[in-house]
């Protein structure tokens, strides 16, 4: 019997294995941070091991309660409906063991600040001297204007933080990244930086580099002290609320 909550870390999947090495660097950095607490990695799509095998999984091994922390940066259909979902499901065949799905990531102000550190570790590698710096924050996109709005939210915080111009673009939808660029342009940037707000590299960010190659972009958030930070923060979080609500 296991005394202390698991934590079952969630990952989107992708037919990429760069994102499933790069997620599997994030998870192993959680596990180093806390090495008492049973640490898993599952994926929603794509990838093994699923969620409902990691589920079984722990259940077998006697495990009574696992936080499940969504390593989403938005809270959309993945967070709201698919995991849910799954833990329900998970629930039933296990009743004996209590899932607390814990909020995602979100822009936490801590990810903004990892993010201000792609984009510095990037720039050191473009040419000297610098001009006006233009940033060309690039995420998924979206069908609903308010989760595009948050990407934009991103770029305002992270203009302050930096100083630098920025701009919103979205690999699947408008604003493009050469309308991003060229928007910095007619600004003043006389030199740009494209910084990717995924957590791991895949598909999309390639998509990316082949719509603006000429420029430096800078790496995904992937494993990053801020991102274990959260991570164990949402899992406290959960434990907290969930303790609250059986008082």
């Amino acid at each position: 019997m296991h005394g202390r909550t698991a934590l079952i870390a969630v990952a989107h999947g992708s037919r990429d294995p760069r994102s499933a090495a790069t997620v599997a660097a994030v998870v192993a950095g959680l596990a180093a941070a806390r090495p008492g607490v049973d640490v898993r990695l599952a994926f929603l799509d794509l990838n093994a091991p699923s969620v409902e095998q990691v589920v079984d999984a722990i259940a077998a091994q006697g495990h009574t309660h696992a936080v499940v922390v969504p390593l989403l940066l938005g809270n959309a259909f993945h967070a709201r409906v698919d995991l849910p979902g799954l833990l329900t499901a998970a629930h039933g065949r296990h009743p004996q063991l209590h899932l607390t799905q814990a909020d995602v990531l979100g822009p936490d102000a801590r990810l903004i600040a990892a993010l201000r550190d792609r984009v510095s570790e990037a720039s050191t590698s473009m040419r000297e001297p610098l001009g006006r710096l233009g940033i060309a924050v690039a995420a998924v996109g979206s069908s609903a204007p308010a989760a595009n709005a948050r990407t934009a939210d991103v770029a305002r915080r992270l203009a302050r933080l930096t100083g630098h111009l920025t701009e919103i673009c979205f690999a699947t939808t408008e604003p493009s990244l050469p309308q991003a660029i060229s928007r910095l342009r007619t600004r003043g940037a006389d030199d740009i930086l494209v910084a990717p707000w995924f957590l791991a590299p895949g598909l999309l960010t390639d998509r990316l580099v082949t719509a603006a190659p000429g420029v430096v972009h800078a790496d995904v958030i992937g494993p990053h002290s801020a991102l274990t930070d959260i991570v164990w923060d949402r899992y406290d979080a959960a434990i907290s609320n969930a303790l609250t609500l059986s008082a």
